[in-house]
């Protein structure tokens, strides 16, 4: 059905977006240009280049195995569940020299 329905359609699709690059491009150009300058595109992709150069600025410092800054916080972009379960697996070997709790015969 569907099919039938593009082949219908499909000389009035043909005709509209004939007719949207049939207007004149040069007319919204000429709008532009009173409201921007334009700038060639080697002049930008330069100072991309020179500006790549300089390190990214750093505040904090993270450990890449744990990812916890120097005040022992997580990433604001990790999920809650994900913190936790980090937590979790390194607290896990911590514990294992305590005596269980009860009677030690």
């Amino acid at each position: 059905m569907r099919a039938e329905k593009r082949k219908k359609n499909a000389p009035k699709e043909l005709a509209r977006l004939q007719s949207i690059l049939k207007t004149n491009t040069d007319a919204v150009m000429d709008e532009v240009k009173d409201i921007v300058t334009v700038v060639p595109a080697d002049k930008v992709t330069e100072k991309k280049d020179s500006e790549g150069e300089s390190k990214m600025d750093m505040d904090k410092q993270r450990s890449s195995k744990t990812l916890l800054d120097e005040h022992g916080q997580y990433p604001i972009w990790m999920n809650p569940r994900q913190r936790k379960r980090l937590k979790a697996k390194r607290c896990k070997g911590k514990n294992k020299n305590k005596p269980p709790k009860g009677l030690a015969w």
